[in-house]
């Protein structure tokens, strides 16, 4: 559960994030649009059971601030690695904030409402329920409707990285990225990095609840640096403990010498 300080804060980010990063007239459309509908889009669950990330108020924007954060640094690491330059910082962070868009319903409908099940809340642990006044639509197509429907234009990258965002989890993403020839292979690494954002997320966020109720607090804490160096300086304790893990006799014959 997040404080509502926090989800104040959580809700500047965002707003602050496409002031940022969007350019021109869409830029101004995007904060039309979320503004408009601030009351439910500061308050939305990123989804619907609590055994999945980020079910409860605020998760939403909550995660769609980590998946923003987590393509630049990723972004970062494919360039570094030689990936070729084929989109924009620009098209990747649009598509990151607005990738889950379509868990938002429609202008009058949310996607997700209280469930009144007693229950699927007791059994199922579903917090919330789809609404079925709303017309079945995927996550990734009914964001592109929305966008499209407020007059928020995208490219073609950007429409690649919301409609594929969920990877091969998707049945339906397969056609677009299991290609087996370079003519079928996707042309722009956008996808991926946007995926693998997603999923480091939403990831970071499934570990930051459960595993401390897994694990335990004590064994679910960051772990300590366990990686020992060798060099003549290393303390003697260090080294022996170093000495320990090595697996291969040849490769400890050759330490011990250094």
């Amino acid at each position: 559960m997040l404080e509502a300080e926090k989800i104040k804060e959580n809700w500047d980010i965002f707003l602050d994030n496409i002031n940022n990063y969007i350019s021109g007239e869409r830029k101004d459309k995007l904060i039309e649009f979320y503004t408009k509908h601030e009351d439910r889009f500061i308050l939305m669950p990123a989804s619907h059971k609590n055994q999945y990330h980020n079910c409860f108020p605020g998760g939403y924007v909550d995660h769609i601030n980590r998946v923003v954060e987590a393509a630049i640094k990723i972004d970062a690491v494919w360039r570094d690695m030689g990936m070729v330059d084929t989109y924009t910082l620009e098209e990747l962070v649009f598509a990151a904030i607005n990738h889950d868009l379509g868990k938002f319903g429609d202008e009058n409908h949310a996607s997700y409402i209280e469930q009144t099940d007693q229950w699927r809340r007791d059994k199922l642990n579903e917090t919330y329920m789809f609404n079925d006044r709303l017309e079945y639509m995927s996550v990734p197509d009914r964001g592109l409707f929305l966008l499209n429907n407020n007059g928020i234009s995208y490219s073609k990258n950007e429409f690649l990285a919301i409609r594929t965002h969920d990877g091969l989890y998707d049945e339906a993403n397969k056609s677009y990225l299991m290609g087996f020839t370079p003519e079928t292979k996707p042309r722009t690494s956008i996808v991926f990095v946007l995926h693998q954002a997603d999923l480091l997320a939403a990831r970071i966020e499934f570990e930051n609840e459960w595993l401390p109720k897994l694990l335990g607090p004590k064994q679910a804490a960051k772990p300590a640096n366990n990686n020992f160096k060798l060099n003549k300086n290393a303390n003697p304790v260090i080294r022996q403990k170093a000495m320990k893990q090595m697996t291969n006799p040849a490769l400890a014959d050759i330490m011990k010498n250094l």
